[in-house]
């Protein structure tokens, strides 16, 4: 990054270099290298101090300058951070046996006096100075990234401090609260004794093209800026549902600020809670019970219209296990024949799937993205997250997603009890509710699902380097595994036993 493209900060005190610190570690990711300049006494310990803190989030907590012991490492859960002062290093050689190279590869690092390093961090770092000023309390602090990822992260982080203040969080402290498996980010922003949720999601640009000229975003029909989100979560709390309100917007930037729904989930440590997995299977009967718009209004005088889930988007999401889980399993792509033969046995499912009742569908209706609130009643009882998908397509969609929860294991017992209960409901609202039709479609779109997702999480480990996801392929195995004994998907079942029947009754997959 050119000097010209360099950030210059006037601080006032410390409080507002703690706020730039947090800005910093909000945008801090494993493989980062952040290098602290500035005279003895500008605040290069101090500025690390408080974005350790911020990635602890625990204002008290112990940073001792690694002054004499060079560094001193902290293991956050999500990252681990090594702090170094080099301002004792005596041959650059010794970085090796200080564990720099390693803190880089498995980390992040925050290192003081960098220039001691001649030359040994990456390219691509956040280099950070800060210099006294005639005020003892002030600091003028310069940022400069190359024009690459950190530059980017680093510009969203200070864009959404702008975007705090001007929505009138002024001095909000910033805390990160998770990432998806997508560009999306969210962080948990308190002032005082207020708490919101801030989303922080780029528009992204299309990808490269995949089949007829499209990119797999448009056939899929994924969210590619927050209008889908900010209107189909308005128009889920007209009708009763708890999706959170937006507190304040950027639609062109990619900011939102929300209402936070609080940390409670659906599940615990022994698993799925059965009286909240009853309550969400009952939220999803309610919303299928309603008509709902295909096209939505928004206040900018744009609208947003719920695309439909299609046999061309049901295709392409199958098409991930062809493309990334057969190969991460055999270590070879799927020559042409075993790819026809496996869009061929999907044709009748698909058929079927297509024929049944439709309704909005969240896409992504499971435990991270549900919420338990005691205190409010009725379908209101379970919060609702990261519908920015939606699509209208088969209703049973949505209850697969929540039966056979990708991310934790639903017993099968649990399964029966929230398909009983789901159909018991609809038939409620309509006698003439198809009970065979409904569990058809429900096993399709189980196993279409779980097809799905084992290729999602097989390109998040071999091209994204995220090898947490391959905890999930057992539970998932096991899912397909139930799904396909329905007659429906006999040919499917065909498939995966001449294909890939050693993985799927392989230990692993039991």
């Amino acid at each position: 990054m050119a000097d010209s493209d360099d950030v210059t900060i006037l601080i006032a005190d410390e409080a507002a270099l703690c706020l730039l610190a947090e800005d910093v570690a909000m945008a801090l990711r494993k493989g980062d290298v952040i290098a602290l300049s500035g005279d003895l006494g500008a605040g290069k310990t101090t500025f690390a101090r408080y974005v350790l803190r911020a990635l602890a989030d625990d204002p008290e907590l112990e940073v001792p300058s690694p002054t004499f012991t060079l560094a001193q490492g902290y293991d956050f859960g999500r990252l681990t951070v090594t702090h170094f002062d080099l301002y004792r290093l005596a041959d650059p050689d010794e970085l090796e046996e200080v564990g720099l190279d390693e803190a880089m590869l498995t980390g992040a690092a925050l290192i003081e006096w960098p220039d001691r390093a001649e030359g040994r961090l990456p390219v691509d770092r956040l280099e950070l100075s800060l210099e006294e000023r005639d005020d003892p309390n002030a600091r003028m602090v310069t940022l400069s990234a190359p024009s690459g990822s950190w530059k980017t992260r680093l510009e969203r982080s200070l864009s959404l401090r702008r975007f705090l203040d001007d929505a009138g969080w002024t001095a909000a402290v910033r805390r990160f609260l998770q990432g998806d498996a997508s560009t999306r980010s969210y962080e948990r922003i308190r002032r005082d004794s207020q708490n919101a949720v801030a989303m922080n999601a780029p528009a992204q640009p299309d990808g490269p093209p995949v089949q007829d000229g499209l990119p797999y975003s448009r056939i899929a029909h994924l969210a590619e800026d927050v209008r889908p989100f900010v209107a189909v979560g308005e128009t889920l709390r007209d009708a009763g549902f708890s999706a959170p309100r937006v507190l304040a917007a950027d639609l062109d930037a990619g900011f939102l600020l929300l209402e936070d729904l609080g940390t409670e989930g659906v599940i615990d440590a022994a698993g799925p809670i059965p009286e909240r997995y009853l309550a969400a299977v009952e939220v999803l009967a309610a919303l299928h019970g309603r008509n709902l718009p295909e096209e939505i209004a928004l206040a900018d005088g744009t609208s947003h219209r719920v695309p439909p889930f299609d046999r061309r988007g049901l295709t392409i999401e199958i098409s991930l296990l062809i493309d990334w889980y057969l190969p991460h399993v055999t270590g070879a792509p799927a020559d042409a024949a075993t790819r026809q033969a496996f869009f061929a046995a999907w044709e009748e499912p698909f058929a079927a799937l297509e024929a049944t009742e439709s309704s909005w569908v969240l896409r992504d209706f499971h435990s991270p993205n549900l919420i338990w609130l005691p205190q409010r009643k009725g379908i209101a009882h379970i919060g609702l997250l990261d519908y920015q998908d939606a699509l209208i397509g088969p209703a049973a969609y949505d209850v697969a997603s929540l039966t056979q929860d990708a991310r934790i294991t639903v017993p099968e017992a649990l399964e029966v009890a929230l398909l009983d209960r789901y159909i018991a409901l609809r038939r409620k609202q309509d006698p003439g509710f198809d009970e065979p039709a409904f569990r058809t479609a429900h096993a399709i779109a189980a196993a279409q699902r779980a097809t799905k997702v084992l290729g999602i999480f097989a390109r998040l480990n071999d091209r994204d380097g995220k090898p947490d996801y391959l905890k999930h392929f057992p539970r998932l195995k096991n899912y397909l595994k139930r799904s396909l004994k329905h007659p429906v998907l006999s040919a499917v079942r065909l498939w995966y036993d001449s294909v890939l029947q050693s993985d799927l009754n392989g230990p692993s997959g039991s």
